[in-house]
């Protein structure tokens, strides 16, 4: 059995017993473990079907903590670290050996964040170790934001669910490494370039598709519902291709009078990349759950959060 609750005191307990749990962030909820040790590392990539080869992040509960597990760090990762923590950043550094290499796929820096959501905070703060806390959801599949999401998704592979409410942001962190002086944004997220650059004065983007990738979130396809998933940047024209019957459609703001309401789902009737960020996953769980034969989603103005809303809709059509 799988249960749901907000007992953070049996949280700490299974963690302390070497078991992986549920846990809420303020982006995604993470299948969350102790980072130092690899046979409970094996159970997150065991519970996720996740490659060995796609690294995990760990989540500290204060920036004190940062040396333990890290080491050069570059005077720009810690005005970003200033500036942005706790809160949907993860930084790419060089790792102590107290890190195990599984967690970071062998790869020399590991990816690490302070998350702002009080309970993981709070939770983190009981334990004497940190957390890797990969997304609460099968590879490949939607991420969770929401208890109940991760409960339907794992049910009976983890026993239980630290239950944070909806999460804020609703899409992963924004993952950035450095050359230099210079950060590198691996994994576009909640944070968008452009505030990054705001605060760095600089900054580049190398979120390439790659099989063995040195940092979270750069697999080809990932996100995606297992309903069919097509993206357009003409819902209109893509309407036209397919029959009406057993089309979903994930629309930016504006419903299409050609499918039934109940079919559709609306990121943001305002226009806000911020709420359409929000409701992505959310919208892409409950039209995967109508089994409808494909889901048409339309891309996003393509700025600001925009940009990382239009890379999880690419990756989920990728298949």
């Amino acid at each position: 059995m799988t249960y749901i609750g907000n007992d953070i005191e049996r949280a700490v307990s299974l963690l302390e017993n070497d078991q992986v749990i549920g846990i809420p962030t303020e982006t995604v909820y993470g299948l969350a473990g102790n980072a130092l040790n690899p046979s409970v590392i094996t159970k997150i990539y065991e519970v996720k079907k996740r490659p060995l080869t796609n690294p995990l992040i760990i989540h500290l509960s204060d920036v004190t903590q940062l040396h333990k597990y890290v080491k050069n760090i570059p005077a720009i990762a810690e005005k970003l670290a200033e500036h942005f923590w706790p809160g949907p950043l993860t930084l790419l550094l060089p790792k102590r050996d107290v890190i195990p290499d599984i967690v970071t796929s062998g790869f020399p820096n590991v990816a690490v964040r302070i998350p702002s959501h009080p309970l993981a905070i709070q939770l983190l703060r009981k334990l004497s170790f940190p957390l890797a806390a990969p997304s609460a959801n099968p590879f490949g599949y939607i991420s969770p934001t929401s208890a109940e999401d991760v409960k339907r998704i794992l049910f009976g592979k983890i026993d239980y669910i630290l239950d944070g409410g909806l999460c804020s942001k609703g899409i992963e962190s924004t993952i950035v490494g450095f050359e230099g002086e210079t950060p590198i944004i691996y994994r576009l997220g909640a944070i968008s370039p452009e505030a990054i650059k705001k605060i760095a004065g600089k900054v580049e983007i190398n979120n390439k598709h790659n099989a063995k990738p040195i940092s979270p979130g750069m697999h080809p396809f990932h996100y995606a519902p297992n309903t069919s998933f097509y993206l357009t940047d003409n819902m209109e024209v893509m309407l036209k291709t397919f029959p009406r019957t057993g089309t979903g459609i994930l629309a930016f703001k504006n419903l299409s009078p050609l499918i039934p309401l109940e079919n559709q789902d609306i990121l943001s009737t305002s226009g806000s990349l911020d709420e359409a960020a929000h409701n992505l996953y959310k919208a892409l769980h409950r039209l995967d759950s109508l089994k409808l034969d494909r889901i048409i989603a339309e891309r996003v103005p393509n700025n600001g959060i925009g940009i990382a809303i239009n890379d999880r809709l690419e990756r989920a059509s990728a298949k």
